[in-house]
């Protein structure tokens, strides 16, 4: 199962009840976090996620809304006692900011991996996030170089008996082959995971864009989300001039990409500060896309593969 927390959902500056963007996704014991505003510390903390296994932290753009909290984080973790590598992936110009940042984060007790502006699939193996995680990336529109973020996590088939004794694998490595991603060795004979597994399972897809214009090649890549999470600076319809001045979505335009994307859910986040109560506004969204969820800091969720209920909170 994966855990889903909106650490915070506000965009511009804090606010006394919203932090700054930030969300974290928790598979297998191991954290992926996607921006560090300010106040993503504080919302760790306060709904009890640790810091040391974090292995993966993706920046959607460099500013200061969505970035500012990286460097106090960075030593959090390094007083957590990590001592394994930590990748920052970024766009174009995140090698120079994370070094930037470092200036009072000078040293940590673990290396810093980071990858500028990727454009193919990417798969982080530091020994915890490894090919079961697809992490994919569309340039966004918006008034800096910004990239959304897409998140297959996969589902390895079930063991298939029939399909193990068809291929003569002796039964005492059946329990080996299920759990390696490598062939193994037995009595001189190269056995491989594929002679005993059966069908590819559908597995979680999770996806973020958040600072940009609702461009048309949103709606392929974040194509048939388990959650969308995306951007709703703006709630109120009026706000479309200052969308496009901003480079910002209205609640309306988010949910039209949802619609045509086919996502499941629709998470909206990243709320100007004009807007104090943004479920006044989540008609806008819903007379275009029913399954729309107005964020907030700490919003969770577990997801599970195939058909078991979502938990909320």
């Amino acid at each position: 199962m994966i855990d889903l927390i909106l650490l915070g959902c506000g965009g511009g500056m804090p606010m006394p009840n919203r932090f700054l963007s930030s969300l974290l996704i928790s598979y297998r014991g191991r954290k992926i976090l996607i921006d560090c505003g300010e106040g993503t510390q504080v919302s760790m903390r306060m709904c009890n996620a640790g810091f040391k296994s974090i292995d993966v932290i993706c920046i959607t753009h460099i500013h200061g809304d969505h970035i500012v909290g990286l460097p106090g984080l960075l030593g959090t973790i390094g007083n957590s006692g990590r001592k394994e590598p930590i990748t920052i992936i970024g766009p174009k110009g995140i090698t120079e900011a994370v070094n930037g940042l470092r200036v009072i984060a000078s040293w940590l007790p673990y290396e810093i991996n980071v990858i500028e502006n990727p454009r193919d699939i990417i798969y982080v193996d530091n020994n915890y996030i490894n090919k079961d995680i697809e992490i994919s990336t569309l340039e966004l529109d918006h008034s800096a170089p910004c990239i959304g973020y897409s998140f297959y996590l996969k589902r390895k088939p079930k063991f298939d008996p029939k399909k193990a004794a068809m291929n003569n694998v002796p039964k005492t490595i059946w329990s080996k082959l299920q759990k390696s991603q490598e062939s193994i060795y037995f009595e001189g004979i190269e056995y491989n995971p594929e002679m005993v597994m059966g069908e590819n399972r559908k597995g979680i897809k999770i996806s973020m864009t958040t600072d940009t214009r609702p461009i048309e090649d949103i709606v392929e890549f974040v194509k048939k989300s388990d959650y969308f999470i995306c951007e709703g600076t703006y709630g109120d319809d009026s706000d479309i001039e200052k969308a496009i001045k901003n480079k910002h979505m209205t609640f309306r335009e988010a949910a039209t990409l949802s619609k045509n994307a086919d996502v499941k859910k629709l998470l909206l986040t990243h709320f100007s500060t004009a807007i104090a109560e943004p479920d006044i506004y989540i008609n806008n969204a819903k007379e275009i896309f029913e399954d729309t969820i107005i964020g907030y800091d700490r919003y969770n969720i577990t997801l599970n593969f195939e058909d078991d209920k979502n938990n909320e909170n």
